[in-house]
């Protein structure tokens, strides 16, 4: 099944006003209305047939709870961000359906390689019988899809959210679906070609990637060195490992930078990184890039924090890949799936955008809108 054919299977549920952004940013519609609703903004279909819509699907709902464990490989801001756009789209449902939500979220302790941790949580809550179980994790592909697969013989549903799942055998993955972006194109590549861009296809850089053997790096650096074939003037001067932390992205480039002061830009492979990697410059009394002069700064996720540090010329720019379309997507696809009974395509991408000060103010207001989730799910 295309994306298109999964996108066209769930339009009634934009169309009556859910507008979840599945890979065309409803979603945006939606957090655009001024008074933050949906129905206005729902374009299509009048008031009597979206009230038909509801009433039918109230029907099969019939005030059903659905279990839902959430379990990010970090306890982070980008997760934050995820976690409250999919409260905003279980509110929704909650009040047009009648659905009650049990939501639980739990990370393993440490840092993206505490992958045991990750594997614990999802026997557990496969044990207590949820319908649903959304995973991001760092784990080996072999040892998740056993556990995916023995849990969906015990009738739990798993959905991954946020990992590169373009890199894994599709006829092998034991998902319901993957919600997320393509690492490759829609961030490394965008990452690269920026930067290339703005340095005219001339420069020097440094590179900050996460933990070695990540899965996230692997394609984010395919798609980031396609980039690079295509500007054959910009070089690689020095690279190191930041863990995606923003303490540890502030070590590694505060190392590099010491070594090689006269480069044109940074590229942190996560905005976190990204981020430690500006405070270095800083420390090491070198020029943000201004426009023309200075060294760039780009990262990736679309923090608030690295929306604000944009603005004051300390973060040259981003990739947005989506978190909040992420957080809505996973919940409009465990809502069909788990409820509705509609079949999804493994791949649900949503749109990603590098973001600089030609276009943070509605990437910022965006995110702000879903971290404003009117209702909070769980402990």
């Amino acid at each position: 099944m295309s994306n298109f054919e999964a996108i066209s299977r769930r339009r009634m549920l934009r169309t009556a006003g859910l507008l979840a952004g599945a890979g065309v940013g409803g979603s945006l519609l939606a957090a655009c209305s001024p008074n933050g609703d949906t129905e206005a903004s729902a374009g299509g279909g009048d008031t009597a047939t979206g009230a038909s819509y509801d009433d039918a699907v109230k029907k099969i709902v019939n005030g059903k709870e659905i279990k839902v464990g959430f379990t990010p490989p970090v306890l982070s801001e980008n997760f934050t961000q995820v976690e409250h756009a999919a409260w905003r789209r279980m509110s929704e449902y909650e009040q047009r359906f009648g659905c009650r939500w049990v939501w639980e979220r739990q990370a393993p302790v440490g840092d993206f390689n505490a992958v045991q941790g990750t594997l614990g949580i999802v026997q557990s809550w496969v044990s207590r019988k949820f319908d649903a179980i959304a995973v991001c994790t760092g784990a080996n592909f072999a040892t998740v899809q056993s556990l995916y697969r023995d849990a969906t013989a015990k009738g739990v549903k798993i959905y991954q959210f946020n990992q590169p799942a373009e890199l894994y055998p599709e006829d092998q993955l034991q998902t319901v679906t993957n919600v997320g972006y393509d690492n490759r194109w829609q961030s490394g590549y965008l990452a690269g070609k920026y930067i290339a861009d703005k340095l005219k296809g001339q420069g020097k850089i440094l590179q900050i990637w996460g933990p070695s053997g990540s899965d996230w790096t692997r394609a984010r650096k395919i798609g980031f060195d396609k980039a690079l074939a295509e500007n054959p003037g910009i070089k690689v001067v020095g690279e190191a490992d930041g863990g995606y932390l923003r303490d540890k992205g502030f070590a590694a480039a505060q190392d590099l930078l010491t070594k090689n002061r006269d480069v044109n830009a940074v590229y942190g492979e996560n905005e976190e990184m990204a981020l430690g990697a500006s405070q270095a410059i800083d420390t090491a009394a070198l020029k943000h890039w201004d426009g023309s002069d200075g060294i760039l700064t780009v990262g990736a996720d679309g923090l608030v924090s690295g929306y604000k540090q944009i603005k004051a010329g300390k973060l040259t720019a981003t990739v947005d890949i989506g978190g909040v379309d992420q957080g809505q997507n996973l919940i409009e696809a465990i809502f069909t799936s788990a409820v509705l009974g509609q079949s999804l395509t493994q791949f649900i991408n949503n749109p990603t955008q590098v973001v600089d000060k030609t276009n943070v103010d509605w990437h910022q207001a965006y995110t702000e809108w879903a971290l404003a989730a009117p209702k909070k799910y769980g402990a």
